[in-house]
C-alpha cells in the first residue's frame, strides 16, 4: 500500500484526460492529494476521483476564467502538463501559428505559476512541476514554435525558484523523451516506435508511469533541496 505522503495536499494537474497529464493525476491521487485536472472537453465525464475543468488555454478568456476560478482555492502542487505542438517549416509558420503555441506552452503556465505562488509563499509550501520536452533541451527541424516554447519553459523555470526556493517553493521542470503514450502509437505505429527506441540507449522508449512517478517524487515533501532544474526523462537520447 503507498504510504499517503500527499494527504492534505491539493494538486491542479493540467492537461490531465490522456496520456502523461492522466498519469500524473493517478499517481498524485494515489499518494493521497486531492486532484484537479483541467482539459480541453466540455463533453468529458468527470472521474469521481478528481475535479475536472474545462480550460483551453489558446482562448485568451477561458484562460482567465481558470486563472479566477483557482485563485482563492488552496493549490498546493501545480502540474503544468497541458501542451500544443505545431510541426512545419518556418517559411510556412504565421505569426498567429506561433504565438498561438507560445500562449499555450508558456503564456498559460506563467499565468498559473503567478496566482498558485500566491498562497504557497503564504503557507510556506509550494511545488510546481513544469512538463517540457527534450525539444527543450535539445532541437530539431519543423520544431520552430515547439522548441522555442520549451527553451522558454526552462527559463521560466530557473527564474521562478531563483525569486522564490528560499520561501519553501520549489520550481522545476521535467523533459520527457519518447514516451508511450496513445498519441506516439497513433501517429507512429509499431513501426515507428520500434524505430525510435533504437536511438534511444536504453534501447526503448518510456512509459508515462516513469514520468509521473518522478514528477510525483519532485512535488513531494521528499524533494527538500532541487529546484530551478530541467531534468530529462529519456533514457539518455540528449546525452549522446
Amino acid at each position: 500500500m503507498l504510504e499517503k505522503k500527499l494527504k492534505d495536499k491539493v494538486a491542479l494537474v493540467t492537461g490531465g484526460t490522456r496520456g502523461i497529464g492522466a498519469a500524473i493525476a493517478k499517481e498524485l491521487y494515489n499518494l493521497g492529494a486531492t486532484v484537479i485536472i483541467t482539459g480541453t472537453r466540455s463533453d468529458y465525464t468527470q472521474p469521481d476521483d478528481y475535479q475536472y475543468i474545462c480550460a483551453d488555454f489558446s482562448n485568451k478568456d477561458s484562460l482567465y476564467n481558470i486563472v479566477n476560478q483557482i485563485q482563492d482555492k488552496q493549490i498546493d502542487i501545480l502540474v503544468n502538463n497541458a501542451g500544443i505542438n505545431q510541426i512545419s517549416p518556418i517559411s510556412e509558420l504565421s505569426v498567429n501559428d506561433f504565438e498561438k503555441v507560445q500562449q499555450v506552452n508558456v503564456t498559460a503556465p506563467f499565468m498559473l505559476c503567478q496566482v498558485v505562488i500566491v498562497g504557497m509563499r503564504k503557507r510556506g509550501w509550494g511545488r510546481v512541476v513544469n512538463i517540457s520536452s527534450i525539444w527543450g533541451k535539445i532541437s530539431k527541424a519543423y520544431r520552430v514554435p515547439y522548441s522555442a516554447s520549451k527553451f522558454a519553459i526552462d527559463g521560466l523555470t530557473a527564474a521562478i525558484s531563483a525569486e522564490i526556493a528560499s520561501e519553501g517553493v520549489l520550481v522545476n521542470s521535467v523533459s520527457p523523451g519518447f514516451i508511450d503514450t496513445e498519441l506516439t502509437r497513433s501517429t507512429l505505429g509499431v513501426d515507428g516506435m520500434n524505430e525510435l527506441a533504437l536511438q534511444v540507449p536504453v534501447k526503448r522508449v518510456g512509459t508515462v508511469e516513469e514520468v509521473a512517478k518522478f514528477v510525483a517524487w519532485l512535488a513531494g515533501p521528499d524533494n527538500t533541496y532541487i529546484s530551478g532544474q530541467n531534468i530529462a526523462i529519456d533514457g539518455g537520447f540528449t546525452r549522446v
